[in-house]
This record gives structure tokens, sequence and C-alpha cells, in this order.
């Protein structure tokens, strides 16, 4: 999908940030068209991580994933790659769902929804059903997870566009020579903790990809730049009753970083270092 070609204004004083969601007159949320226009594409990804082995066996997979498909019809399509089992919906005009399970890992995602809500009743079932069919207890769990994931195609050196948006005008800029160095990397990463409890922590992550002795960097290959908020809850858990509070836990958090800290601090800059020297 291509990166829509219309300047998306940053916050100026006295203006917040745009929104992630908007309820309509009927209470639903959709994902906010300024959100969709700052970049190429939208994911909202959760990650039930475990401390044993998940059963793998042919009628333990085949029932869960027959549940999740009387929930979700169109996600009907089987597929097994290395080391993981994947219930995938078709791909409709970049939109699309999936479920995967691993060997410690029951990983769920929503493409370009057209709401929240869409992508969090997905997550929600995942979380409702999941441990009866593959046996998880409270002690097991590992840490959730919930991802907010944004994606910017473009056509120039992805590392030199992280740079000029993120890095440019900070204290971290003197460490590259720009006359006489070429930058081979630039993909910043910081974590932090939430409501003063270790176990609550999120992480901004931004990924340029370098394609490292294969050519120019940050240019090979057709990979696009990847921002990641990840927020993350640490386990284990008294009940598994409580995993629906640490889910709205997460996506309230999650949410408030997105519109207060990630789309002006990050996504907005990186849109607009790709629009200020298109190829």
């Amino acid at each position: 999908m291509a990166v829509v070609a219309t300047e998306v204004d940053g916050p100026k004083t006295g203006r917040a940030a745009p929104p992630l969601g908007r309820r309509g007159d009927d209470g639903a949320s959709s994902v906010d068209p300024d959100i969709t226009t700052l970049c190429s594409d939208f994911y909202l990804n959760q990650k039930i991580a475990l401390t044993m082995d998940v059963p793998t066996g042919r009628e333990s997979v085949l029932d869960l994933f027959g549940r999740i498909q009387r929930e979700f019809p169109r996600m009907e399509r089987l597929k097994r790659y290395d080391g993981e089992c994947a219930l995938e919906s078709e791909d409709t005009d970049g939109t699309y769902s999936w479920v995967a399970l691993r060997q410690t890992t029951l990983r769920s995602g929503s493409v370009n929804p057209t709401s929240l809500e869409e992508a969090y009743k997905l997550h929600r079932k995942i979380l409702e059903i999941s441990p009866y069919f593959l046996s998880i207890s409270p002690l097991d769990l590992d840490h959730l997870e919930l991802v907010f994931g944004f994606d910017f195609e473009a056509d120039r050196d992805r590392d030199e566009i992280v740079f000029e948006a993120l890095l440019a005008n900070s204290p971290l800029a003197e460490l590259v020579d720009r006359d006489r160095e070429r930058l081979v990397e630039a993909q910043p990463f910081i974590g932090i903790s939430l409501e003063d409890d270790p176990t609550m922590q999120a992480f901004f992550e931004v990924k340029s990809r370098p394609a490292r002795g294969l050519g120019i960097p940050g240019l090979e290959g057709h990979e696009p730049i990847s921002v990641y908020l990840t927020v993350r809850s640490s386990g284990p858990i008294r009940r598994l009753e409580d995993l629906p509070a640490m889910f709205a836990r997460l996506a309230g958090h999650g949410e408030r970083l997105v519109e207060e800290r990630l789309i002006p601090s990050v996504l907005v800059p990186i849109r607009r270092a790709i629009l200020s020297r298109p190829c």
C-alpha cells in the first residue's frame, strides 16, 4: 500500500494530536482518518507468552482454530510456517486478521482494521478461549502484550529518514560526521515503566531494517520503516479471570501513549521527513 501523498500537519501550540480512534453516533470506535494518512499500514497485535510449551497436537490446534473461525467466519485459511501454525483471513484491500500458534506463544493481529473495537474483539476472544483449549494456567503466563504498529513506505534511505526525523537536532547527531561518513543504522529504542509498576512497561521502537552488506544501507529491499509501541504486563497472574482487566489496562495505556507521544513525537516527524525530499 502506498503512502498517501498528503501533508499532515503536526500538533501546534494549543492543538492536540489526532486521537487514535473516534466514536460514531452508534458508539462504535473507528480508526481516525488522520492516522491512516500518516502511515501506509496500521496494525494492532497481541501476544500471549507462556513459560511452558503449549499443546501442538493436531486435535488441540484444530479445535482452537475451529472455535475461532466460528466467531470470525472470514478466518478460514489454515497455514503452516516454520515452527508455527496460523489461521488467517483473506487479504481484502490490505485488511486482514490472523492468529498464530508457536511453541510458547499465541499471537493474533488485525491489519488496517476499520475500528479499534474490531481488533480488540479478536484479541479479547483469544484471551477468553485459549486457556481452555491450550490448558493455560495463571502460573504459566510469562507476559501479555499489545503492539500498536505503523509502517511507512519510503523510496530513499530509510536510516537517513529516521535520523533526520528523530535525531538530527539532538546531541546524538554529533556522533555522525555527515560530510565524511555514511549512516548505516538508526533504530531508536526506548522503554519505560508504567504506573510505578515494574511489571507494566511500554517500549517505543523504530525499525529501519538496514540491509548490511547488500549494497546501500537503508535503501536495499522494499521493507518499510516500522514504528512500534509495545505495552506489556508481566505475569504470573492469580486468576484467568484477571486477563480481561489486564488487557483493558494495556489497551488504555497504548491508546494514550499513541495519541499523546507517538503521533506528535515520532509518526508526524517521520512523515514530514519522507515528504520533504521525495525521490
